[in-house]
């Protein structure tokens, strides 16, 4: 057993050099900067950051360096870092209606109080394959244009005023820190938002689709999404006042639903909410679409067996983390399990072939 653990450690010692190596590449190509991967994979440092908890752009894109671009890998290093720093307290509630718009568009008015900002996005390009990037090429500089400075108001800040969406009132409690205590059911809304953000981003996606498909009868317009810079407050005891500490970037997406009504509310729209760190629409709107749906049991409305209405099976298989521990750990060691039940086999054989008889063994 010793000379099995000592040879063990070796050809672990020599997997990491390899990996180490692996990771480097062909050393006649420049390496990889962490402002490079910070600067140009922008949208994969911000998953990292979202899924991870941790804002800091620098670290997400060491992690994805680190882990030769393999996110769910460098959400991993990312979280596992973040259970090592200390904790100082909690900021207070963001104020998304005070944020500069890098980008804010809304599906439900055109003329939208506050205005349209396309900003930086996909959603208007060819997808054909620029072959200047690949020729190093370099980028037209885009028109001069600043974030909006000035408040925002929430397009569903007009439909409140109208009475036809749901209110929703703040409440005084503090919500739980999923990163602090275990998810527990039945849950609730602040908890489950959390779980949805640190969720994976593919299979949020995957389970707002099969909203959208039917299974949970949700027809939803996106009533606004916003991406900007929001102020981080945080109070100070000493000073009896809060003060700021910095500003985080994020997306924000509020979805308006259909609601008949039912035998707790009348007819009027809902909503279903997303906020994810950094610009993450895909992840934002995915996650709008699956609070709302989680959301059945409060309006009164019915379960129509749907798994995006499973609280337990949506947020117990959201968390990339824990699906990837769970999954990978068969690939490791189970030889004494194995054995076990190849004997047991191997018996049930012997004795199935045993009661066969000479005249079915002819047949």
């Amino acid at each position: 057993m010793y000379v099995a653990v000592k040879g063990g450690e070796k050809a672990i010692e020599n997997a990491h050099a390899w990996l180490a190596e692996e990771r480097r590449g062909d050393t006649d190509i420049a390496d990889l900067s962490i402002a490079q991967i910070r600067e140009q994979l922008s949208l994969a440092v911000n998953r990292v950051m979202a899924e991870g908890s941790l804002y800091d752009p620098d670290l997400a894109a060491l992690a994805i360096k680190q882990a030769r671009g393999d996110l769910i890998e460098a959400i991993f290093l990312i979280r596992a870092y973040r259970t090592t720093l200390p904790r100082f307290g909690y900021s207070n509630p963001v104020k998304t209606g005070d944020m500069a718009c890098d980008r804010r568009v809304s599906a439900t008015f055109k003329d939208a109080p506050g205005g349209q900002v396309l900003g930086p996005t996909f959603d208007y390009t060819h997808r054909l394959l620029d072959f200047k990037l690949a020729a190093d090429g370099e980028v037209a500089p885009a028109p001069e244009g600043d974030a909006r400075q000035e408040p925002t108001p929430h397009i569903t800040s007009f439909l409140k005023g109208e009475g036809v969406i749901q209110d929703e009132p703040l409440s005084e409690d503090a919500p739980g820190d999923l990163t602090r205590e275990p998810m527990e059911f039945p849950s609730n809304r602040p908890l489950r938002l959390q779980a949805l953000t640190r969720g994976d981003e593919g299979f949020v996606l995957g389970m707002a689709y099969s909203t959208q498909r039917g299974y949970a009868r949700n027809h939803a317009f996106v009533g606004e999404l916003r991406i900007g810079k929001v102020a981080v407050e945080m109070d100070i005891p000493e000073l009896g006042f809060a003060i700021e500490i910095g500003e985080v970037e994020l997306t924000e997406c509020e979805t308006v639903n259909q609601f008949q009504g039912s035998k707790t509310e009348p007819p009027q729209f809902t909503r279903g909410y997303g906020l994810v760190f950094g610009q993450s629409e895909r992840k934002a709107i995915s996650m709008a679409l699956v609070d709302r749906a989680l959301r059945w049991k409060e309006l009164g409305e019915d379960n129509l067996g749907a798994a995006a209405q499973d609280e337990e099976f949506v947020l117990s298989h959201a968390d990339n983390i824990q699906a990837t521990g769970f999954l990978e750990h068969i690939k490791l060691p189970h030889y004494v399990d194995f054995q076990s039940e190849l004997e047991l086999v191997r018996k049930l054989r012997r004795e199935a072939e045993e009661r066969i008889t000479p005249k079915e063994a002819a047949e």
